[in-house]
């Protein structure tokens, strides 16, 4: 990948570019509400955002040049990442039973607090993570720059985006808004004692996620579904006895809903730990150029336009009043100001600990592998403790620890977005000063809507309640119970946590020792403990995507199938607001409940599945 020449001739950050940016990342960071709390993992935006930017503004408009494009590309993926943190840890207040319903004003305002922690924090580490760290090759942000450099065709590539969101909402809707398609199909049998359960989803959004994450992350989500489901569901049915006589779909779901899933909490914290001391000569780096960073002003000792960040006094400024609004909110949500004061400092330390973590990552593994959950799971131990020692407990522990959780979370994810399009944009000679307040407009844009958002969809599918349209939050599931059980309003199978931190140890020595033989296939833990913490029905569509990323990678046309692959996931997103909306304001009018066969659910999966492949194995463009 090579950078262009010098570009600083053609339009930026214009008013089209910016009105764009805005309405992609309100669209992306909806979208990804949705699919973060049904599958627990979010992907990238930056390339159907480009994608879709050089459709209009090229295409449309008539208009649009490759650095109006990042622009847009910045700010949409900023929305996208937003709602990663904050779907992970807001809805935990609601399963807890601490909130009723979702708090506009406080969620709003730790989602801004958190996003611009880690816009902020960022900046002094892009000199030396992004452009002299030789080691770090930031994929996603690479991947996006090829799109951007190809964008002289047209924009014509928008139409396998805009085809598949169709198939996509389509599909959604004939999951949830009328039920002629099965949302899943399950089966249980016995085999001795043991009980033996397999599901899938039917969901064209799991199937495009498999298929952006790729077979090596895609086929570890899928083991460690199947060392939870497939091993120590029937492990512990025999342990009890064997499997008791009733409905074995029923026993195998409450097995793994109260004791398995727990081995991916270890295995989740071994892999943050892990992470934290991978990358601490990164933590190192980033310490000596943050504090030199503040001597002297960025903006002034830069070579050219292409190496100009914020300048130092305006991030002071952003900074200083993002910490005393943080330690306002904290106040207002504990009702005490020494609580509010030692959440702030324990936010501060963990935020820019986690967004050194993130941004090294990130460039080392690419985002599919940003171990958020396990830093985040960090951040609730490590503040919870403190709380309890400053002799806080009950509510008002629980809601000090999610909030300052929320906050870290936010900033960990905006700060790995924040890398992967800082690394295009020095790819294709973009401002970095531009791209940091794009990304800052994003961020504030899209913290306005996260809310209402999660209340639609709480009041039209629940949250985390175990329906059959529910939506389960898994991440926000775990950190309700690990609050509650820290505080002492709940309890944890510690017994299971133990064991995977043990089977996280376990996985980490495989993975390093396959990287020293040079393995491309490798064992990254967060990946298998995301599968154990998931139903298996859940990885089982990923585990298809990754296959078919795999038979396809080698295709001329396999970006193709990227880009299809995200519209499926807007479409199946997008739609399944719309209907909760419908739901939550036409009370009555949806679902449609129409009864069909079960081969009729298998024949729509498959031709989903068909035309993916069919997109992405086809004959190249002429």
């Amino acid at each position: 990948m090579t950078q262009l020449p010098q570009t600083k001739t053609l339009a930026e950050f214009t008013p089209v570019a910016v009105a764009l940016g805005i309405i992609l990342a309100l669209v992306m960071c909806a979208a990804n509400v949705y699919l973060g709390l049904y599958a627990g993992m979010t992907v990238s935006a930056s390339i159907p955002a480009a994608v879709i930017s050089m459709g209009i503004l090229r295409g449309a408009l008539r208009r649009g040049t490759i650095l109006e494009n990042n622009i847009v590309q910045t700010m949409a993926s900023a929305g996208e990442s937003l709602a990663a943190g904050i779907i992970f840890t807001m809805p935990a207040l609601v399963i807890a039973g601490i909130w009723d319903d979702f708090n506009y004003w406080q969620v709003t305002l730790i989602a801004m607090a958190g996003g611009m922690l880690g816009v902020m924090f960022m900046i002094p580490l892009r000199r030396p993570l992004i452009l002299d760290e030789k080691e770090l090759v930031y994929p996603e942000g690479v991947a996006c720059a090829e799109v951007l450099q190809t964008g002289d065709r047209g924009g014509s590539d928008m139409w396998y985006v805009f085809l598949s969101m169709l198939g996509g909402a389509v599909f959604k809707f004939f999951t949830t808004g009328a039920t002629a398609i099965r949302g899943s199909l399950e089966v249980a049998f016995r085999a001795g004692r043991g009980a033996f359960y397999f599901g899938a989803d039917m969901s064209p959004a799991l199937l495009g996620v498999g298929y952006i994450v790729g077979f090596n992350v895609a086929s570890l989500v899928f083991l460690g579904g199947c060392l939870a489901w497939v091993c120590a569901i029937p492990l512990l049915a025999l342990s009890q006895g064997g499997a008791p006589s009733g409905d074995l779909v029923e026993f195998a779901w409450t097995t793994w809903s109260t004791r398995v899933r727990y081995m991916g909490v270890g295995a989740m914290l071994v892999g943050g730990v892990w992470s934290i001391i991978n990358v601490r000569k990164g933590i190192v780096v980033g310490l000596r150029e943050s504090l030199s960073g503040l001597k002297s002003n960025l903006g002034e000792t830069a070579k050219d336009l292409t190496d100009t960040d914020i300048a130092t006094a305006h991030i002071a400024m952003m900074l200083a009043v993002t910490v005393a609004g943080i330690f306002l909110i904290y106040t207002w949500v504990t009702h005490s100001a020494a609580v509010g004061g030692a959440s702030t400092v324990m936010m501060v330390i963990t935020a820019f600990l986690f967004v050194a973590v993130s941004s090294y990552i990130v460039g080392l593994v690419g985002s599919s592998n940003n171990p958020v959950s396990g830093m985040t799971i960090c951040t609730v131990l490590l503040t919870g403790l403190a709380l309890k020692v400053l002799g806080m407990e009950g509510v008002r522990g629980i809601m000090a620890t999610l909030c300052v959780a929320g906050v870290v979370c936010c900033a960990a994810c905006t700060a790995g977005d924040v890398s992967q399009d800082l690394k295009t944009g020095a790819l294709v000679r973009a401002t970095p000063r531009s791209q940091q307040w794009a990304q800052v407009i994003g961020v504030l844009a899209s913290a306005f809507v996260i809310a209402p958002v999660l209340a639609m969809l709480h009041h039209s599918y629940g949250i985390g309640a175990g329906g059959p349209n529910s939506l389960g939050a898994p991440q926000a599931t775990l950190f309700a119970n690990l609050t509650k059980a820290l505080f002492g309003h709940g309890d944890m199978a510690w017994e299971m946590v133990w064991i995977g931190m043990a089977l996280g140890i376990g996985i980490i020595i495989v993975d390093e020792v396959l990287k020293a033989a040079g393995a491309q296939f490798r064992t990254y833990v967060m990946p298998v403990a995301v599968g154990i913490y998931l139903p298996l029905s859940l990885s089982a569509p990923i585990f298809l995507g990754g296959l078919l990323a795999h038979a396809t990678r080698r295709s001329a046309r396999a970006d193709k199938g990227v880009l299809f692959a995200s519209g499926l996931i807007a479409g199946e997103a997008i739609t399944g607001i719309v209907v909760g909306a419908i739901m939550y304001f036409k009370q009555g009018l949806l679902p449609v409940a129409v009864t069909t066969p079960a081969v009729l659910t298998l024949a729509a999966a498959a031709c989903v599945a068909g035309a993916l492949w069919a997109v992405s194995r086809g004959p190249a463009d002429s």
